[in-house]
């Protein structure tokens, strides 16, 4: 599943957006790799009420041990693919807690 096109994100000055492939229902949280433009993240959560998007976002904030607030589902939220925003964070950051991109 590696790719080296890195169109999955963009950094802003103050944070960075996300694009999220989210595979709800999973056994755990976790980050899987990049496939088709997307960063692919399994979610323990199920796809109902909201509950998979407000796992997504403590998984983040845990991950990057970020105060929730920073990390907002900017779009998709009824949609497997998800646009995230999280301030003050970089692409380097990421990569450091994630070893799978």
């Amino acid at each position: 599943m590696e790719n080296t096109n890195e169109s999955f994100y963009k950094e802003l000055d103050n944070g960075i957006v996300l694009k999220i492939k989210a595979v709800p229902n999973s056994s755990k949280n976790e980050i899987c790799g990049i496939l088709d433009d997307a960063l692919k993240v399994k979610i323990k959560a199920p796809a109902v009420e909201n509950k998979a998007n407000e796992e997504l976002v403590k998984y983040f904030s845990k991950l990057l041990k970020l105060p929730k607030s920073f990390v907002v589902l900017k779009a998709g939220g009824t949609s497997k693919l998800k646009t995230l925003y999280i301030e003050n964070c970089t692409i380097d950051k990421i990569k450091q807690v994630c070893v799978n991109i």
